[in-house]
């Protein structure tokens, strides 16, 4: 009997079956395709138990098994993935943690998407501060003068951030030119943060960062918003990680993993 088999009876608990259950579905899905040897081995129990226990999980479809290759993910799981992808919904998961970062910050926080390339705002709390940001939820806000917007594209080529920067006309006068905002997001991208610098409103800056869903791709964005004399150099590089901490918890909850997609 394996090691930490020996202290339990042979018939386990209905939580204890259904834990290793489930810790058999991580070693498959960490494995690809493994064999019962191989899986027996990794989840320290007899292969007895450990086939019984697949049996179970193949015939409810969240396994599949192939004759002298081993079990892999079973079709229920695609099902659930999607029915769990439906279900979520963005500003409901993000809206704890954006409380929270308001608490902490008293300043605007704003949450949004990538829609037509703009940012699309979804949500807004707004500060503590007497300082009016113009922002509305529903709002679609420049890619290129928004922090917010600069967030969602990080992960873009070189030549798409041309293309965007280029599709909103002639820059403003005092604006980074096109040569300028282009070094900017290389920097943003590696960092994973991004500023707005009085880009979109006057006297008004930003710090924001990306949100990644389940497949490391960039689905969403958060902000936290300022007047300038609140947000000085020294402010907006204490924020980058409270800001960035927060987005990728709103990510982990949304099924990211921690890794980004190479570009």
């Amino acid at each position: 009997m394996a090691a930490d088999e020996s202290a339990t009876t042979k018939s386990p608990s209905g939580s204890q079956t259904l834990f290793r259950g489930l810790d058999l579905l991580d070693v498959v899905a960490e494995s690809g395709t493994i064999a019962l040897p191989a899986l027996a081995k990794q989840l320290g129990l007899t292969r007895s138990t450990t086939h019984r226990l697949a049996t179970a999980l193949v015939e409810r479809r969240l396994l599949s098994q192939a004759p002298r290759e081993g079990y892999s993910l079973g079709s229920k799981l695609l099902e659930l993935g999607y029915l769990a992808s439906q279900q979520m919904d963005l500003p409901r998961i993000a809206r704890p943690h954006l409380e929270k970062l308001w608490e902490e910050t008293e300043d605007t926080v704003h949450l949004g998407v990538l829609d037509d390339d703009r940012a699309l705002y979804l949500d807004k709390l707004t500060g503590r501060r007497r300082i009016n940001i113009s922002s509305r939820v529903g709002d679609r806000q420049p890619i290129r003068s928004t922090g917010l917007g600069k967030a969602l594209v990080l992960d873009d080529t070189e030549d798409r951030w041309r293309t965007l920067y280029r599709s909103e006309g002639q820059a403003l006068p005092g604006a980074p030119d096109e040569k300028q905002w282009i070094d900017w997001m290389r920097d943003y991208s590696k960092r994973g943060i991004a500023f707005d610098l009085e880009e979109n409103e006057d006297r008004i800056r930003c710090v924001a960062a990306p949100i990644r869903g389940a497949s490391g791709q960039i689905v969403g964005a958060i902000s936290v918003s300022g007047a300038a004399q609140y947000m000085d150099d020294d402010r907006m590089t204490t924020l980058v990680d409270d800001v960035r901490d927060t987005a990728n918890a709103i990510g982990r909850d949304l099924g990211w993993n921690g890794k980004r997609l190479a570009r």
